[in-house]
């Protein structure tokens, strides 16, 4: 008599054991290959409200599965001592659809967005940018200066701007090493200065604005993930080649390009690639070293599949 089959029991991934077994250069390219893959179907659900709000992206990629990650998202949490954003993520079988592996939520997301970030700056900064400035103190900021660091190691200063003075000075201080990190107070002055400006904030308004940002500067927006939040003024928009990571899940979805749009400070045709495209060339998008570029960081599902394909891949290798 035949054995009889039997679902496979699902490994879980959890972020303490996991985070540091995984490297930034390698999970940048694991995205860079994604992008190779056929284009993924997506899907968004939001519920909730706009201070605590349920966030479930789905992506399907063939050859690599199916992923769901399911986020909660409530900004009064750390008063509480607790974190922002809560969740996991699903990884489904491309063959039959078990389900293969539960992984932290965290633990895709910090990744996922810091590798997406950097990836976009491997097209759009210029070779020899060495000043990198990062708007905001939370986990993402703490990731970036891990990811950029790894990837851009031509970086000789990082400059980091909070609203809250103290969160930008007690960052700086826990990453003190061979790259100067320093906590900074005036923006507007920095931002002329920086030849990255990395933005990682809950903003509904623009803090970034175009009239501070001198030409070469690449410019990577992180922070609006909704159609009521952004971080760049319409000058700036209008003025940067302006790349995204995802056009089907940023142009139509996301104030930083929904707000401009409709305001008439550009078009979507001004949007001129994402990831896909870029990664198909795999050669450098900036035009000159003048241009000012912005990449759109919208993190969609396909990127959460990719890297939760990269996790596991690795912790089987290991």
């Amino acid at each position: 008599m035949g054995a009889s089959l039997h679902p496979m029991t699902p490994r879980y991934i959890p972020y303490e054991t996991t985070i540091d077994r995984l490297n930034w250069p390698d999970a940048v390219e694991a995205l860079r290959q994604g992008h190779r893959l056929p284009r993924a179907q997506v899907g968004d659900v939001y519920l909730g409200e706009s201070d605590g709000n349920l966030l479930s992206r789905g992506a399907w990629i063939k050859g690599l599965g199916f992923g769901v990650k399911s986020l909660t998202v409530f900004e009064d949490n750390p008063r509480q001592g607790l974190p922002t954003i809560q969740g996991a993520m699903l990884v489904f079988d491309a063959r039959n659809g078990g389900l293969e592996a539960i992984i932290e939520g965290r633990l895709v997301t910090e990744i996922k967005t810091a590798a997406d970030s950097v990836l976009g700056a491997q097209y759009l900064a210029r070779p020899d940018s060495r000043h990198l400035l990062i708007v905001g103190g939370g986990t993402v900021a703490r990731s970036l200066i891990k990811a950029y660091c790894a990837v851009f190691p031509q970086l000789a200063r990082i400059s980091i701007w909070t609203r809250r003075a103290e969160q930008a000075q007690a960052l700086a201080k826990a990453f003190a090493g061979p790259v100067a990190v320093e906590a900074v107070t005036d923006l507007a002055k920095v931002a002329g200065q920086a030849d990255i400006i990395s933005t990682a904030t809950l903003a509904r308004a623009p803090i970034l604005h175009g009239d501070w940002i001198r030409p070469g500067t690449h410019v990577d927006l992180i922070g609006a993930y909704t159609p009521e939040m952004r971080e760049a003024d319409d000058v700036l928009m209008s003025r940067a080649a302006v790349h995204v990571d995802s056009r089907e899940t940023t142009v139509h979805h996301i104030g930083e390009l929904m707000t401009p749009i409709a305001n008439g400070a550009m078009t979507e045709a001004d949007v001129l690639g994402d990831l896909y495209d870029l990664a198909a060339r795999d050669l450098p998008a900036r035009r000159s070293d003048a241009e000012i570029t912005v990449f759109k960081n919208g993190g969609g599902a396909h990127l959460d599949l990719m890297i939760a394909r990269y996790i596991a891949g690795r912790l089987s290798n290991t």
